[in-house]
């Protein structure tokens, strides 16, 4: 493992786990949303890693289980959990495998799968799984740090986190698609308007994002594994760098965005993120509960506070659906959790 830079270290010095890492004190923090976290509701229960999670126009939810490679589908009626199809090409190693799926408002379905020579994004119709189309290829595959959480964002953009792949230079090197965050057309192309011409690279010094979600002014929120110290939340600005391998955390460094919020590993290890009125909502699997993130109306953050502690295990992804409640979904089968003869589950907490 990496030894903590100089920064990393100053940062442990005056920050305590789940410190907000900028002042907004001068300014009202909202509350939160709400949700009822005391009436959980199983939308479906005995899956294998279910990790990205949508929807398509009807309601319905799609459920990807990332070592099976099955697609599920889940009735907005509430009726009987169904297989989809199995997503073809994908080879499952360490922490990858089909991770993050996305619906276009043309239906057609997304996903961020691991190949056997790395990671991509494919696009389907739901009647034929079977025949993908690869709209992009090269993300950097490892056993480690695949990223793959993908979503369209409110500019009609496919925006997707990339991890480093266990190979921390990648993050740096402009030239390599890991450690970034990518933003596509629909058909794959690169937008006009990236901050590096003919490029998919949005942002770059990423270790491991998995969750990106955009308030109502349209700005872009990330959550980011670290590595020994802190996990982040960062505000994302096209073309910024976001310090990663040089950075852990927050490091004063002029050269590098440093994170609205920062938690120790022990207490978030966070994965999915989602935005719910004026509050961020953040998956923690190490961490084994949701963090709630107040956020200001200038795009800062109140402070952070936790429901679901040690109540369904390792949380992966977190998102509101068109019924209006909070769905997460768990990864205790993993090979990291103590799986209950429930395991893996998808929850739903109707609004408070």
């Amino acid at each position: 493992m990496r030894k903590a830079t100089a920064a990393v270290t100053a940062t442990a010095a005056v920050l305590l786990a789940g410190a907000v890492a900028v002042d907004a004190a001068a300014e009202s923090v909202p509350l939160a949303a709400g949700f009822d976290f005391s009436a959980p509701r199983t939308a479906a229960e005995g899956l294998e890693v279910p990790w990205g999670l949508t929807w398509l126009p009807n309601g319905d939810a799609l459920v990807a289980e990332r070592m099976t490679a099955r697609l599920l589908r889940l009735p907005a009626d509430g009726g009987a959990q169904v297989v989809a199809g199995v997503v073809p090409g994908v080879s499952p190693v360490g922490e990858a495998g089909l991770l993050g799926l996305a619906v276009s408002p043309d239906e057609w379905v997304y996903a961020y799968l691991t190949s056997a020579s790395d990671n991509r994004i494919v696009r389907f119709r739901l009647d034929a799984i079977g025949a993908p189309q690869t709209i992009l290829t090269g993300i950097p595959r490892g056993s480690i740090h695949a990223g793959g959480r993908i979503a369209f964002g409110p500019d009609g953009k496919l925006y997707a986190g990339a991890g480093d792949a266990g190979t921390t230079a990648n993050a740096q090197n402009p030239a390599s698609l890991g450690g970034k965050i990518l933003r596509l057309n629909p058909d794959g192309s690169v937008p006009a308007d990236n901050p590096i011409s003919g490029s998919p690279v949005y942002s770059l010094g990423h270790r491991n994002v998995q969750g990106l979600a955009w308030d109502a002014a349209g700005r872009l929120y990330a959550a980011e594994f670290g590595q020994n110290t802190w996990d982040e939340v960062n505000l994302i600005t096209p073309g910024a760098n976001y310090g990663w391998p040089v950075v852990e955390g927050v490091g004063g460094d002029p050269r590098y965005v440093d994170p609205l919020v920062v938690w120790s590993t022990a207490e978030a290890s966070p994965s999915g993120a989602v935005i719910s009125g004026s509050t961020l909502y953040i998956a923690a699997l190490r961490g084994t509960r949701l963090w709630t993130v107040p956020l200001t109306a200038s795009g800062g953050v109140g402070t952070p506070s936790a429901v679901l502690q040690n109540q369904f295990g390792r949380l992966r992804t977190v998102a509101t659906g068109p019924d209006g409640h909070l769905w997460i979904t768990t990864s205790n089968r993993d090979g990291r959790g103590s799986p209950s003869p429930a395991d893996d589950r998808v929850l739903r907490f109707p609004p408070a």
